[in-house]
């Protein structure tokens, strides 16, 4: 399906609740949309369905929402289409394109196996610099069947204090590619408009920063604690 097609499928498709993948931290569902002859699933998660958290405020669909755009900002691709709709099921929430993919593979069965995903792994491992991602599992990391390398998975992003945790360490102290440092240069200066409205203003200033970091040190962090690893891994 094309991406125009997916887009409207996600803004007008109507929602039906196939089932809720359980092993989730908050309540995700799997979902089929429906416009015209238009037909195809997506993960669906409300924000009725978040569980509460000391360093993140409610409205946890606006960060995966917002890792999105930043994606498509950046030219990358890593983040699968998603909307945020008002009329779910259960309220409003985020609603991600799905993605086919191998559920035997993963971020540790990829760096292991498959040296042709390397480059992208690295690219998402300076996404996720970018993002602040608190929550990079290694079941994060999707090959679809098309072997194209996908990252889902983004509502703990982009908090202000710098909270990494990640399994993509097996790159640290790597320089980062001139072109991928020309990719995030601008927004050292100025984070999209569409991206920095889904945030605070700290957020948005903390996101600029980590971009100006990166651009001075050119290669990627190394975590010397040993700590800065999500759980499960997996």
């Amino acid at each position: 399906m094309d991406d125009q097609r997916t887009s409207e499928l996600l803004e007008l498709g109507e929602i039906e609740v196939l089932g809720q993948l359980v092993e989730s931290s908050n309540e995700t569902f799997l979902v089929e949309l429906t416009h015209g002859d238009n037909q195809g699933w997506a993960i669906y998660k409300p924000e009725l369905g978040e569980r509460p958290l000391y360093d993140f405020e409610p409205g946890l669909y606006r960060r995966e929402r917002a890792a999105y755009l930043l994606s498509e900002s950046l030219g990358w691709g890593i983040v699968p289409l998603t909307i945020i709709r008002e009329d779910g099921p259960f309220g409003i929430g985020s609603l991600q394109r799905f993605i086919e993919t191998d559920l035997e593979q993963h971020y540790f069965t990829l760096y292991a196996d498959c040296p042709d995903t390397h480059e992208d792994l690295k690219r998402m491992a300076v996404f996720d610099v970018v993002a602040n991602n608190t929550d990079r599992k290694a079941g994060h990391v999707l090959r679809g069947l098309d072997g194209r390398i996908w990252g889902i998975d983004h509502g703990l992003c982009f908090a202000e204090p710098f909270k990494l945790r990640t399994v993509i360490w097996d790159f640290a102290r790597e320089p980062i590619a001139e072109a991928l440092l020309e990719d995030i240069a601008p927004l050292e200066h100025e984070v999209p408009a569409e991206v920095a409205d889904l945030l605070t203003t700290a957020e948005a200033q903390a996101l600029r920063e980590r971009v100006r970091v990166l651009g001075l040190l050119g290669r990627l962090p190394a975590d010397p604690t040993g700590m800065r690893f999500p759980w499960p891994l997996i």
